[in-house]
């Protein structure tokens, strides 16, 4: 079984560790968790403690399959990262570049639209209504200064 071991296994355009447990090393894809690597293994019927590297490609095709649409291959719609999507309305799970860009999409609309959350954004404060009087304080102006006497 040595023989098959892989120490970096390729899975939707990213390299991953082969010795970590399967369900640990998918949660290198940015856009997966470690809730949702264990349900992506579970729907494809691969062990999540096995080793990544034993990973067959069929087994790495499986798992790229479900990762393009999950809720169609049986991962409930509420564990997806992108549910009724802005454009599409569709429940969709993003990963890798397309989640940061989407993210990128969000903002500048906020942005756009002047909403609250948009302007916030601009101006590099928090968005959800945390207190600012003590945190979130950057730059020289930190403190109280005194004039001079």
């Amino acid at each position: 079984m040595t023989d098959n071991f892989r120490h970096i296994v390729r899975v939707a355009g990213v390299d991953l560790n082969g010795n970590k447990q399967l369900r640990w090393a998918l949660t290198g894809i940015r856009g997966i968790g470690i809730n949702f690597a264990t349900m992506i293994c579970r729907v494809a019927g691969i062990d999540p403690h096995m080793k990544a590297g034993y990973l067959t490609n069929e087994q790495v095709k499986k798992i790229e399959g479900i990762l393009e649409n999950p809720v169609k291959h049986g991962v409930p719609s509420w564990a997806v990262n992108r549910p009724k999507d802005y454009e599409t309305g569709l429940d969709k799970h993003l990963i890798t570049a397309k989640l940061v860009m989407a993210w990128r999409e969000d903002v500048n609309r906020l942005r756009r639209m002047r909403a609250y959350r948009g302007i916030r954004h601009e101006l590099g404060l928090p968005l959800r209504g945390q207190r600012t009087r003590s945190n979130f304080r950057h730059g020289a102006t930190i403190g109280v200064s005194r004039r001079k006497k």
